[in-house]
């Protein structure tokens, strides 16, 4: 480590413990390694691989065009979150900014929000590598019985994975981004060479309405346009990622804000470049659309059965490695809260291994959540109740934004820190703006209703245990975040 980084550490360090928390965690994770934590997350290839289908069922190939309106919303997002990582670098994230900003039951609501996120991700993520990919690649008959015994699989090694070591965690986010940015660069490069020399393809399909054409509600609202939204929106998620694992982070003042902005403008850029590639490249959209998996029929067709397969398994990474930071960051919500004794069994889940300097049993608990969720909902319930992920995702962004857009003038200013500066104000409402309307297009669908409802249970659920900390042990929810720690230390 030189001089300055050791310098950058210890201010940081200094900055847990004036927020009353003892440094537990190991500060690991460098400039790069925190900025492929956020692009990790967010996956541009696992997304556009999960996703694509929808858009051209229910928009045609012209519906990728909305991708641009939602990189330019989560942007605005990614902008207003970075002011908050700058100035207040603790495990948590969401939740502190609340706890320290407005008051700790205010935070307690945003912890709940973020754990149920995060913790509904780490599910959807690691079924969906089992079921577009591992089965595929592994040319294994599918079923949703052998789905369900890879993702418990694939769970248990990444939290393994996550125990034993925070650099671990970032040598395999670090080799997953570097391997996506390869692999859809190439991908895109390679697949405008075989239009121009074979001729299968054409310009003309990025207009295309495809087999959405004849659709009559396509600019209605919940219509086909607004639901080609999704693809994006359920992508450039999870920015905010690299602001969880602040606390092992080495220069978390300047590192963790540039990879919430950073990630989300190169996933952008690069998400954009690859879904050009691809719609140009279909040869036959209402084929290609009707497809399970589209990204992978066409470049079959314009590059062979072997570049397919390549792609197969350089998906499968991509899905493992989004998943272990999804873990990874709900370990660190559940963790936060309970040092504050604001999370259940919090004694047990506040603990870090003196050796790994991990939060071991807070990990854990993800695990045994993934495993009652497989074992106790069917298909059709887990597909729910794993797609309303989504919504409290977009609904806690827009409650970050309105707590900014509160206590903006008492954030305070920290030297060299990042800084919105005279656009804060029109940055801070553009991104408002733009939370409305992506919790608009989410419940907007004719069948969102029952993610609504599932939306609400999560509420219900964390509300019996708001209301149990307000009857039982008040003091709690009533004293600064850190106070416990500070008491013991």
């Amino acid at each position: 480590m030189t001089q300055d980084n050791a310098a950058d550490a210890r201010s940081a360090d200094q900055e847990c413990l004036e927020s009353g928390y003892e440094p537990e965690l190991k500060r690991t994770l460098g400039s790069f390694q925190v900025f492929a934590v956020s692009f990790a997350f967010i996956s541009v290839a696992v997304g556009i691989f999960g996703t694509y289908d929808d858009v051209l069922r229910n928009a045609g190939p012209a519906g990728i065009w909305l991708w641009v309106l939602v990189a330019v919303g989560q942007t605005l997002v990614a902008l207003v979150i970075a002011q908050f990582a700058a100035r207040i670098p603790l495990s948590g994230s969401s939740y502190q900014w609340a706890s320290r900003l407005a008051n700790p039951k205010v935070g307690w609501i945003f912890g709940w929000l973020s754990f149920c996120y995060l913790g509904l991700g780490v599910v959807a993520v690691d079924n969906a590598l089992a079921t577009t990919a591992l089965i595929p690649l592994f040319g294994m008959n599918s079923s949703e019985a052998a789905a369900r015994i890879i993702t418990l699989a694939v769970v248990l090694i990444q939290a393994v994975l996550v125990i034993a070591s925070t650099r671990i965690l970032g040598w395999i986010t670090s080799a997953a981004v570097g391997l996506e940015l390869v692999i859809v660069i190439v991908l895109a490069v390679g697949l405008f060479i075989a239009v121009a020399i074979s001729g299968d393809g054409s310009i003309s399909n990025l207009t295309s309405r495809g087999i959405a054409a004849g659709d009559p509600r396509y600019f209605a609202l919940g219509g086909g346009l607004m639901a080609a939204m999704i693809m994006g929106i359920a992508t450039l998620v999870g920015f905010d990622s690299a602001a969880n694992m602040a606390e092992e982070a080495k220069d978390p003042f300047r590192s963790v804000p540039r990879a919430i902005v950073g990630s989300v403008v190169a996933a952008a850029v690069l998400g954009l470049i690859f879904l050009i590639a691809l719609t140009v490249a279909i040869a036959d959209i209402p084929a290609v659309s009707q497809s399970s998996s589209p990204v992978a029929a066409i470049l079959r067709h314009q590059m062979g059965p072997v570049v397919e397969r390549i792609l197969l398994a350089a998906i499968a990474f991509a899905f493992f490695s989004a998943g272990l930071v999804t873990l990874a960051t709900c370990s660190r919500m559940v963790f936060a809260m309970s040092r504050d004794a604001r999370f259940p069994a919090h004694q047990l889940m506040r603990r870090v291994s003196p050796r790994t300097q991990t939060p071991i049993p807070a990990t854990i608990l993800i695990v045994v959540i993934a495993f009652v969720l497989m074992a106790a909902l069917p298909g059709d319930a887990l597909l729910q109740l794993l797609t309303v992920g989504g919504l409290v995702g977009a609904v806690l962004y827009g409650l970050i934004i309105v707590l900014y857009l509160v206590v903006r003038k008492g954030l305070g200013e920290r030297e060299n820190a990042f800084s919105l500066g005279r656009l804060e104000m029109p940055v801070a409402i553009g991104a408002l703006v733009w939370s409305v309307v992506v919790v608009v297009v989410l419940v907007s669908p004719a069948d969102a209703s029952t993610s609504v409802l599932l939306f609400i249970a999560l509420l219900a659920v964390g509300g019996l245990y708001f209301s149990a900390l307000l009857i039982f042990n008040r003091e709690v929810l009533e004293t600064e975040p850190g106070a416990a720690q500070v008491f013991k230390h």
